[in-house]
Order: C-alpha cells, then sequence, then structure tokens
C-alpha cells in the first residue's frame, strides 16, 4: 500500500469514529430532552402520546385522591384539566391549589401516568413556563367566553 492509500484509510477511519461518536451523542441528547406542556395544550392534542413530558400547572382542589402509594389528582391551567396518577412518594410541598409539575407518559385515553412530580419551593414561585401558560390559558379562557 502506499503512503497516500494508508493516509486516506486513516482519514476516513477517523471521519467514520467522529460520526459514529456524533451519533451516539446526539441520540442520547434526543432520548433525554423532555418538553413543557399544559394541559391545555395536551388537551388540543399537541403533546405526544407514549412520549415522556412533564405537564405543569395548578393541583385541582378536591381532587387528590390517595390509595397506599398510588395517588391520583387533577392538574389544570384554569382552562383544561388533565387527570395525573403517581405511585410514590409526594414531596413535602405538594397541596392542593399549589402549582405542581409531573414528568411522566401520557396513555392512548387522555390520562397521564407520572414518574416524577414535582413541587414549588415557596408560594411566590412558579417556573416562568408555568406561569407564562397559566397566563395564556387565562387568556384563551377570557376570549372564548366573550364570544
Amino acid at each position: 500500500m502506499k503512503p497516500r492509500h494508508k493516509r486516506a484509510a486513516l482519514i476516513a477511519g477517523g471521519l467514520a469514529a467522529i460520526g459514529l461518536a456524533a451519533y451516539f451523542v446526539l441520540n442520547a441528547f434526543e432520548s433525554n430532552l423532555v418538553f413543557f406542556f399544559t394541559p391545555s395544550q395536551i388537551a388540543s392534542g399537541e403533546a405526544p402520546k407514549e412520549r415522556t413530558f412533564r405537564v405543569g400547572g395548578m393541583v385541582k382542589e378536591g381532587s387528590l385522591k390517595r390509595d397506599n402509594l398510588t395517588v391520583s389528582f387533577v392538574v389544570t391551567d384554569t382552562a383544561k384539566e388533565v387527570s395525573v396518577s403517581y405511585t410514590g412518594i409526594l414531596p413535602d410541598l405538594f397541596k392542593e391549589g399549589k402549582g405542581v409539575v409531573a414528568q411522566g407518559k401520557l396513555d392512548g385515553s387522555g390520562h397521564f401516568t407520572a414518574s416524577e412530580v414535582l413541587a414549588k419551593h415557596d408560594e411566590n414561585y412558579m417556573p416562568p413556563e408555568a406561569q407564562h401558560a397559566m397566563d395564556q390559558a387565562q387568556l384563551n379562557k377570557a376570549a372564548s367566553s366573550l364570544k
């Protein structure tokens, strides 16, 4: 083999290795990417089915039901609602009427099964995405009531 061919083979092998590494990095990044949706977006069909994402809003008053470690509740953005079930220990700050972000999957019937539940850390804080979504839902609700 001529030195020129050896060099070309090394360059081709290096490019193949870099391409394979880039593929694995991007694949791992995509599988760990989690989007945020509001109950209104879920109701309109924007949320993916059978793929992990986050839903956020307020826990509806009177919707919390406990059965041992399994908890079911309703998350609302004041316009639409999503029923959520979670098996595990809830955060201490989790309460009805307070903000919550749940991560999990939506099944075909529109029920959200959470694998993780996060409660806001004090009474004044709400994640910017959740606050914006709540504001948008209230504007949409007000606009639809005027029609």
